[in-house]
């Protein structure tokens, strides 16, 4: 069943991730990884590491984790300094493993470069060369000052021949040592975690950015939405106060030729007719301009919501006599309590006007069905009008667009009403959905879904 879903008025944007969360799991990786290499370098390779200082490392390493997630926990955005100042445990405690490891020539002392690589990332460039010359120091420091990483004594001839082999075909030593072949078992196991550290931070990183270029863009849409609506609302208030004279004058006419013409019982009902649309036209007016910065009417109290529905109903039937609906209230009793607000009873009476039109001369009538729970309503009005544009035509609920066919009788519509709906609806937490009917004689349902939590006291 195709449907629309008209786009959001405001943009609801989810909150920047904290980049505390990225170096929690980029941590996490680290604490394994560092237990992980101790543990094979200890156990497998029998390396006669100080494995005490180093394992003490590697333990308060997981206590700054935790701290750090105690400070994610209780919320707020990080500073520059505070991400600055996590970086720098990481660098030093690997400097730490390190001294105790070999210094410069343990093949893991490139991992030096992703604490700036994370810095350029996150923060700004000052604070990523602070990073950098916080890195540069402690790898000089480790040139002069650490301890000589042990041979392994555990025997690597079988690993040394494969790795002559392969060298020597290439142009490389045709003998090497054990150191050497741990050396490049190292290498590769430190670009094995590099590779998986970058990719991962990388690839979260670009996923963030599209999603504040969607955001960005979404808050671009809102603002011109927004920006029209103003627009109306402006020339609303303009035409209001225009349209108050004439109002006027057409109620006088009309008193005057019922005091003309007596007798005539057929012209008095018609006159009778025009008096109360006048009516109707200046107490909207008059409410249009009397509700603002107050739309919702509290001096009335609070109404059950069946009771305000069924209000709002009759109302309509005073403007569009004319028009049949069957209406369905159903839902827990007693009803919610609400309070009235004439901004979102004008915006269904909108899609009410819409369904009407839509309907047309049509023998079944339309079709207002609410079905509410203590926290939320759900209403779909249905006609049987000619359903939803084709693909590829212009989207209902634009503004300026209408689907209403324009003849001499009717001029057509102004497509802003649909457009005004959905936004004053979305305003509430709601939206509007329209869906083509599959039924015989087909139609559109117009769904409105409202949360009722704004509309309470």
């Amino acid at each position: 069943m195709p449907d629309l879903r008209l786009e959001p008025s405001q943009a609801v944007s989810p909150q920047r991730a904290n980049p505390l969360l990225r170096l929690l799991s980029l941590r996490r990786i680290e604490v394994l990884t560092q237990a992980v290499v101790l543990l094979l370098a200890v156990a497998w390779l029998r390396i006669p590491l100080h494995v005490v200082p180093m394992m003490l490392v590697i333990v308060l390493l997981a206590a700054a984790n935790l701290a750090t997630q105690w400070r994610v926990n209780r919320g707020g955005p990080p500073s520059d300094r505070e991400i600055l100042a996590q970086l720098s445990v990481d660098v030093g405690a690997l400097a730490l493993l390190l001294y105790f490891a070999g210094g410069p020539a343990n093949p893991f002392v490139s991992l030096f470069l992703l604490p700036p690589t994370l810095a350029s990332a996150m923060l700004p460039a000052r604070h990523a060369w602070a990073m950098a010359a916080m890195t540069l120091v402690a790898y000089s420091f480790l040139i002069f000052w650490s301890l000589p990483l042990p041979p392994p004594q555990v025997d690597l001839s079988r690993f040394d021949a494969l790795l002559a082999r392969a060298t020597a075909g290439a142009g490389g030593p045709a003998g090497h040592g054990s150191s050497f072949a741990l050396h490049v078992l190292g290498m590769w196991l430190n670009f094995v975690i590099s590779v998986g550290i970058v990719v991962y931070f990388l690839t979260r990183m670009a996923a963030a950015l599209k999603q504040r270029e969607r955001e960005l863009a979404t808050a671009r849409e809102s603002v011109l939405r927004q920006e029209q609506i103003l627009s109306l609302g402006t020339l609303a208030a303009g035409a209001a106060h225009q349209l108050g004279t004439p109002l006027a004058t057409m109620a006088v006419v009309i008193r005057e030729i019922e005091l003309n013409h007596p007798r005539n019982g057929d012209l008095h009902e018609d006159l009778s007719l025009l008096r109360r649309q006048v009516d109707r036209c200046k107490q909207t007016i008059s409410q249009i301009l009397a509700s603002t910065g107050r739309a919702r009417e509290e001096d009335l109290g609070g109404m059950a919501l069946d009771a305000y529905l069924q209000r709002m109903l009759d109302e309509w039937q005073l403007i569009r006599p004319q028009a049949r609906v069957e209406t369905t209230l159903t839902g827990s009793h007693p009803a919610p309590i609400v309070l009235p607000d004439r901004t979102l009873e004008q915006a269904i009476l909108n899609l009410l006007d819409n369904a009407a039109d839509a309907n047309g001369e049509h023998p079944e009538a339309l079709r207002f069905s609410a079905v509410w729970e203590a926290d939320a309503c759900r209403i779909d009005i249905l006609d049987h009008g000619p359903g939803l544009p084709t693909s590829g035509a212009p989207v209902p609920g634009q503004p300026f667009f209408s689907t209403k066919p324009v003849s001499r009788d009717k001029p057509g519509g102004l497509g802003i009403g649909l457009f005004l709906s959905n936004a004053t609806v979305e305003r509430f937490g709601g939206k509007v959905e329209l869906f083509e009917r599959r039924e015989p004689s087909g139609g559109t349902c117009t769904r409105i879904t409202l949360p009722l939590n704004r509309l309470k006291r």
